[in-house]
């Protein structure tokens, strides 16, 4: 006899994802080849149960040190710490919004070294214990903005991404920096096909140096959780999720822009920039309004997700050009 538990944690009106977004992402996820049982979950559904400790850190009990508190949300209330680390887009470990806190157990965040090269007087390796005492942790409340339409307030803990690649020299002929992620099938055996691996991102390097990009080691004033990016990710405010690469082990100097695996999979959908901008909808959806996780409606978007500091990138710029 099959019996029905009622779920510790059921779904709020407000947490499921939009149909028209759902099936899109479906749509586009099956033109990349992925096999019947990754399109069941391919999109944006969450899990009505809490996932398993497993997707969290090595040593993720300890709290972090931090040495200052910065609220940049505009005064935002920050989303609850089960819906940010249990509703993921994090591909390797599956593409269900649920799958990575139940899946991501399998990766292993120490040891862990980030190598720095390419265009840089002082290409180097750090390790990721000793990048934990390079600079003062300090917490950023940042929106965090998906270009499929939904969204969060997060205390990212970590610092500011501009020292530490100075500490490396960028040469003159340093235009852009590429990010890559851990790919490991033997860590990540749910990837699948649904990408070409490993993941990468990349910035101009004028939007690598400024004051909001940041590195994240932690959240809510612990070690990032696997599913969350562990132990390493990129934080990007004003930019679209997917710009915000998980896990990384290498960031490199480059004087060509570098190909990202988002705007070579479908560049007329995603492009290198991926600022957030009402005014330029996704060719499948708006992004005119999004859905922050626990509220009812749908709020306005703001542009550059409401961090107008960074406007002056772009100056000159056509914004739906360059997308």
């Amino acid at each position: 006899m099959l019996i029905r538990k009622s779920p510790s944690h059921p779904i709020l009106p407000s947490e499921i994802t939009p149909e028209t977004v759902y099936h899109g992402r479906r749509r586009f996820l099956a033109q990349l080849g992925l096999g019947a049982a990754g399109l069941a979950a391919a999109a944006c559904g969450r899990a009505a149960e809490s996932a398993a400790p497993s997707g969290q850190s090595v040593g993720a009990g300890a709290d972090l040190k931090l040495a200052r508190k910065t609220e940049m949300a505009g005064g935002e209330t920050p989303t609850s710490y089960e819906d940010v680390t249990h509703y993921n887009n994090y591909y390797e470990f599956g593409t269900d919004k649920s799958e990575p806190a139940q899946y991501a157990g399998t990766l292993r965040p120490r040891p862990w070294t980030v190598a720095v090269e390419g265009e840089c007087e002082a290409p180097g390796r750090v390790g990721i214990d000793d990048l934990l005492k390079l600079f003062p942790l300090e917490e950023r409340v940042y929106r965090h903005r998906c270009v499929e339409g939904w969204s969060i307030v997060v205390p990212w803990d970590g610092f500011p991404l501009g020292p530490f690649l100075a500490r490396f020299k960028p040469t003159s002929k340093a235009k852009y920096v590429a990010f890559t992620t851990l790919y490991d099938p033997k860590q990540m055996p749910q990837a699948g096909g649904v990408l070409p691996w490993p993941y990468r991102e990349g910035l101009r390097i004028d939007e690598a140096m400024h004051p909001l990009a940041f590195l994240s080691l932690g959240l809510y004033g612990k070690p990032l959780p696997n599913q969350n990016g562990a132990p390493l990710r990129l934080t990007l405010p004003w930019k679209y999720g997917f710009k915000s690469i998980k896990s990384i082990v290498r960031i490199e100097f480059t004087e060509q822009a570098p190909r990202t695996t988002w705007s070579v999979s479908a560049p007329d959908e995603y492009g290198f920039y991926a600022n957030v901008n009402p005014k330029v909808d996704h060719p499948r959806w708006s992004q005119a309004r999004e859905r922050r996780l626990g509220e009812l409606f749908k709020r306005p978007t703001l542009m550059f997700n409401g961090y107008p500091e960074v406007a002056s990138l772009y100056t000159g710029m056509d914004l739906r050009t360059y997308f």
